[in-house]
């Protein structure tokens, strides 16, 4: 029995994705990082600490730190949001359908909690979450499955009486890792990873949700 509701954020609940690698892509090249757009899609769903740690790795620089990277991609990122993110399609009627079944909802997003408040106050959604849940305070980001327990303690309800809604696949490792029910919402440029197979549903859209696909799961 579903019991409550947990969203992924970025590419989800609003078209942040694309927004997110632009912005890699401008800090990383400015420090001399060679990232592209398809390289910016092997990282989707890690935290920010965890991709400049992926690319320093690769390409270590000189100049700034770390943590000044990711405070950078952080800064740009809610810049964008503001400039140009929208929700995607369904993400309102999907929220309206599971709180008029009094489900709890919550969102567990990789983004730092500052990147989580600025999307849901700019598209006044917060007041429709009880829970806004940072893998930030996790030892461990997605694919690991911490934020999505965390998420799920934080709402009282056992884990794998939660529905998981994502569009990564690193995300929906993770909420299969935390033993919930998911449903993916993959992006075409990754909708041919072979890790969605794992989801117990795979939707195009939210739009495309139906109440009979819970009988289904």
């Amino acid at each position: 029995m579903i019991r409550a509701v947990i969203f992924d954020m970025d590419g989800l609940l609003i078209d942040s994705e694309p927004l997110w690698r632009i912005a890699e892509i401008e800090v990383f090249n400015a420090i001399g990082v060679p990232l592209t757009d398809e390289l910016a899609l092997t990282t989707m769903g890690l935290r920010t600490d965890e991709v400049v740690e992926h690319w320093f790795a690769r390409y270590p620089w000189q100049g700034c730190s770390l943590k000044e990277v990711e405070a950078r991609i952080d800064s740009r990122v809610i810049e964008l949001v503001r400039e140009r993110a929208a929700p995607l399609p369904g993400v309102r009627e999907l929220i309206a359908y599971f709180k008029g079944r009094g489900l709890p909802l919550a969102i567990a997003s990789s983004s730092s909690s500052e990147i989580i408040a600025a999307v849901v106050h700019h598209f006044d959604l917060a007041s429709d979450f009880d829970v806004l849940q940072s893998a930030e305070h996790e030892p461990y980001g997605k694919p690991h499955p911490g934020v999505y327990i965390a998420a799920a303690l934080a709402l009282g309800v056992a884990p794998a009486d939660c529905l998981a809604f994502e569009d990564s696949a690193n995300g929906l490792l993770a909420a299969k890792a935390a033993r919930m029910r998911s449903i993916a919402v993959p992006e075409l440029a990754v909708r041919h990873d072979r890790r969605f197979c794992i989801a117990d549903a795979v939707l195009d859209s939210l739009a495309d949700f139906r109440p009979e696909l819970l009988d289904q799961i």
